[in-house]
């Protein structure tokens, strides 16, 4: 590989948020620019582009259209030559269908677009003075209309085992010092083994390295570790080696690719399939840094294969992949709705909801709204026919509400809710919620329902979409102050996607994967008995009885934990139709008995039942902080949880955005602190539960910039070929 030797860039802050970068080719060929931010290649790194020497003059040739796109789509790229020769480049392209282009030239640059119609392979011929420039033709692969993306990251690629053992990391946090004496933070993570990790390590130069761990803001024992890295340790994609489904693919099959990094260095591996339809992805380790990646594309078309390592595409990336096999099947049914600005409300107004809430029994409902101050009021139920609720409160002060709707002292499926008094708050897809037994089961030939609760979003486009085995019929119920209920029939059984989105982004969890059972028949008529769902201990069995009443089939049983886990319960015959169930709880909290006889749940299963004394409650827990808001790269943005007063509970805090991000956890008064260090700018989803259940708010959005005052750097500007 030619070295990068005289080929820094000039780069030039406009500060206007944009930059130029200017470099002088010596040599022809093509060129890789690596760029990143804080450490962090940014989107669309590494960027490629050809250059050729012609008649003592360089011709460039740029742009994602020589790479792919979507067909349906307008592509593009760029040709630069000496000015006032522009006239001399000729332009071909031969793909599956006839493909026209415009171009338009001005001073020393050529812009090329064009729109492919059918997906495929494009070969992309440009001509300079009648000589074909180097690179050329380039191969533009091109998926099928629609593109959804599916992506999966292979972190266990990039760990660096530190020689300490911690039984607890909740509370360490990491950084790298490296050869330059430059400071990085780092992610720590523990190993199967129990050894403390660096995750996705992926150091750019050879040298020696110094992680440093503190807990407290002092140095843990044995810290800083010393790690030397070799050349032939750095990221190499070039060296990973992959084989299996590259060209052609079943849909709705496993299609396997082995992927082995044992000698390609330190680095993370990005799995990323875009095209027509969705792609179920998973994998599994199967040797020393040799995975197994499978995927399912769930129609057939023409689809797009990236792989990366440390960033970088790996040799053939990004593949075309020509999924056959026979379609799904599957049929959609879209409801679509402009939702308006909701009213503010003052205090001192009634407020009013109307819910439906099937399966439930009015005697044992409640409700409760709490103010900004931590003042908690019951609300007024009224019933009304076919298991709707109307809810009525009136706030006495400004701010944000909190809304709890329970059943049997338990909150439904979607409870606690936020409510603005006074000024609304900033609204968004991630503030739509969606709860109920819909979007959990549901059964053939009858009406399954969940509630969409859009006021705290702002005004907007609600789109309800249902996809399976048979086309849905849906109906969209309209209701007062946000809330809408949506009901939908299905002829056939199997699984079905529900799609909601608001602005054309998926909310939260969407798409919900809803497994309709047939007619239930028989297990209609199975009973539960002694069943208990207060008074339980952690460690202590319970045990109650199913009676069959006449049915027949085979009973199964399993226990979800607040903590997110699942466990089979104990099933026992007693006697002819009688069995015994039982099960011993770990954690403190709400936990759901989930009852099936042959795939079918039986009556008003899944069973709440609550372990311990004092239940966890979200609606109790607050999260207040400029980190669930906005945020730097590169530094600790931070938040604080107030759980005084929720009860025993399990806390748990997700971060989803464009990087991983070093996350740590103290405890302070009235909860925890938590600090977050993101490495590229773009918006973060952070999501809190307590005892698995949201609380009022999330999840949140955090919109994560870069630092005034920096410009992007290079860590390197190099030919990869001539």
């Amino acid at each position: 590989m030619p070295t990068a030797q005289g080929l820094a860039p000039e780069i030039k802050d406009c500060d206007d948020g944009s930059i130029i970068v200017q470099y002088k080719p010596s040599k022809s060929g093509t060129h890789e620019v690596q760029m990143s931010y804080e450490g962090s290649a940014t989107e669309g790194s590494p960027f490629s582009c050809v250059v050729d020497e012609i008649g003592g003059a360089y011709v460039t040739a740029f742009g994602a259209g020589l790479v792919g796109g979507m067909s349906g789509q307008t592509q593009s790229f760029t040709i630069t030559a000496k000015k006032g020769t522009l006239g001399d480049i000729n332009i071909n392209i031969d793909g599956p269908t006839k493909t026209d282009y415009k171009r338009q030239d001005s001073g020393d640059r050529c812009d090329v677009k064009f729109m492919p119609m059918t997906p495929g392979a494009y070969n992309i011929d440009i001509k300079y003075k009648g000589k074909v420039i180097k690179g050329s033709p380039f191969v533009s692969k091109v998926s099928g209309e629609g593109r959804k993306r599916s992506q999966i990251s292979l972190g266990n690629a990039s760990e660096y085992a530190l020689n300490v053992m911690e039984p607890d990391i909740v509370d360490l946090v990491g950084s790298i010092k490296g050869p330059k004496g430059n400071f990085e933070p780092c992610i720590l993570k523990k190993s199967k083994d129990g050894h403390l990790c660096i995750s996705s390590f992926s150091p750019k130069v050879a040298g020696d390295y110094k992680v440093q761990v503190y807990r407290d803001e002092k140095n843990i024992k044995g810290s800083p570790f010393p790690v030397t890295v070799h050349d032939n340790e750095l990221a190499h994609a070039s060296k990973v080696k992959i084989s299996g489904a590259l060209e052609k693919a079943i849909a709705n099959e496993s299609n396997v690719l082995n992927i082995d990094v044992s000698e390609a260095g330190y680095g993370g591996i990005t799995v990323v399939i875009e095209g027509p339809h969705r792609s179920e992805v998973d994998y599994e380790e199967i040797g020393n840094r040799a995975f197994k990646c499978t995927y399912s594309p769930h129609e057939p078309g023409i689809y797009i294969l990236n792989v990366r390592f440390a960033d970088e595409h790996i040799k053939g990336s990004p593949f075309l992949l020509n999924v056959g096999g026979e379609p799904s099947g599957r049929l959609r049914e879209t409801i679509e709705k402009e939702m308006v600005q909701a009213e503010p409300v003052k205090k001192g107004t009634k407020c009013e909801f109307l819910l439906k809430i099937p399966g439930t029994n009015p005697f044992d409902m409640e409700a409760s709204v709490t103010d900004p101050s931590g003042t908690t009021e019951l609300c007024e139920i009224m019933d009304e026919d076919d298991f709707h609720y109307r809810l009525n409160f009136t706030p006495h002060k400004e701010g944000l509400h909190t809304l709890s709707i329970k059943h049997k002292a338990l909150h439904i499926s979607g409870s606690p809710f936020q409510y603005s008094v006074g000024q609304l708050s900033s609204g968004g897809y991630h503030k739509v919620q969606v709860g109920g037994p819909g979007v959990e089961k549901g059964e053939v030939k009858k009406e399954n329902h969940f509630n969409i609760y859009t006021r705290e979003a702002g005004a907007g486009h609600l789109s309800c979409a249902i996809e399976g085995p048979s086309t849905p019929k849906m109906f969209l119920e309209q209701r007062p102050n946000g809330f809408l209920g949506l009901s939908y029939k299905v002829e056939k059984p199997g699984m079905y996607g529900i799609h909601v989105k608001f602005n054309d982004e998926h909310i939260p969890n969407s798409p919900f994967m809803v497994n309709i059972a047939p007619d239930s028949g028989l297990a209609r008529t199975v009973t539960v008995h002694a069943l208990k769902d207060r008074g339980l201990a952690v460690d202590k069995a319970s045990t109650f009885t199913v009676s069959y009443n006449g049915a027949k089939g085979r009973l199964h049983a399993y226990l979800r934990t607040p903590s997110g886990g699942h466990e089979d319960c104990f099933v026992q015959e007693m006697d002819d139709g009688i069995y015994a169930i039982r099960y011993i709880p770990k954690e403190n909290g709400v936990h759901y008995i989930d009852i099936k006889l042959d795939d079918h749940h039986i009556p008003d299963s899944p069973f709440a039942v609550m372990v311990g004394s004092a239940a966890a409650d979200p609606a109790m827990v607050c999260a207040n902080g400029e980190g669930l808001e906005h945020g730097k790269t590169g530094a600790k943005n931070k938040f604080t949880v107030r759980t005084a007063g929720a009860g025993s509970g399990f806390l748990a805090l997700t971060i989803d955005g464009p990087s991983k991000v070093a996350l740590s956890c103290k405890e302070v008064d009235d909860g925890y602190e938590f600090s977050y260090t993101p490495f590229s700018p773009g918006k973060y989803l952070i999501s809190i539960k307590y005892g698995n259940i949201n609380i009022a708010g999330s999840p949140y959005v955090s919109e994560i910039t870069a630092p005034p005052g920096k410009v992007h750097k290079f860590l390197s500007l190099y030919k990869i070929k001539q």
